[in-house]
């Protein structure tokens, strides 16, 4: 089955080349050019990835991506303006995947597009290795198979980003990982990110697990070195 795409820019002329290249390559691809329009399809429409761009008309993609992130963990990569690195910060900072910077070629969006498919495809495999695993500490307990964690027993919605840190962290407890280490394992090698990305998404994981995320319980800081779990 054709991964189904939505792309949300207001210049329409961007979505009519991203959505032929992509079609090209055996994609469904819908469009939206508004932030309102783009929470609509997304609410009704099963989509395998977003593609949204920051500055919209009626809601800004960061708007619309923090209400997506309200009842969905689809994949969503951000496209910002070039070289501005708050917009980058707060794409992550909102929820987004990834992100990617106009003006863009289109080979590398593909490219980005297809890692994160890829990466969301394998995660969703069946294994039967590892059906029905499921890994509990203390109030914190994450069901690998089905993607879903709990939080003294009430479920608690990641991104796809940040369930894969916490599956990192839990099957790997008391190992410390570099940020570097951290990019190179849940990003992939290729990617052109850096280390405030790790430092975002970390934040926001802690954000949803720690009672007080200044207080740590399970996600710990080693200062100069970088993160671990108890």
């Amino acid at each position: 089955m054709a991964n189904r795409i939505l792309v949300v820019d207001d210049e329409k002329l961007i979505v009519k080349g991203i959505k032929f290249s992509l079609e090209q390559d055996g994609m469904a691809v819908d469009a939206a050019y508004d932030g309102e329009e783009a929470l609509r399809l997304v609410r009704v429409n099963e989509y395998d990835l977003v593609l949204l761009d920051v500055m919209l008309p009626k809601l800004t993609g960061l708007e619309v991506c923090q209400q997506i992130r309200e009842f969905s963990s689809i994949p969503i990569l951000m496209v910002t303006a070039k070289s501005e690195d708050m917009d980058k910060i707060m794409g992550l900072e909102y929820g987004a995947d990834d992100y990617i910077t106009k003006p863009f070629n289109i080979l590398e969006l593909k490219a980005r597009i297809k890692a994160i498919l890829r990466r969301s495809a394998k995660k969703a495999a069946p294994d039967p290795e590892r059906k029905n695993r499921r890994t509990r500490l203390r109030d914190l307990e994450i069901d690998v198979d089905d993607r879903r964690v709990f939080l003294k027993g009430a479920e608690i919605n990641l991104t796809a980003r940040e369930f894969d840190l916490l599956e990192l962290f839990m099957a790997n407890r008391g190992k410390v990982y570099s940020r570097e280490d951290l990019l190179n394992t849940v990003w992939g090698r290729d990617y052109p990110g850096d280390a405030r990305t790790v430092d975002v998404h970390v934040r926001r994981l802690r954000e949803k697990i720690e009672e007080n995320p200044s207080d740590p319980k399970y996600l710990y800081t080693k200062w100069g070195v970088g993160y671990f779990f108890e």
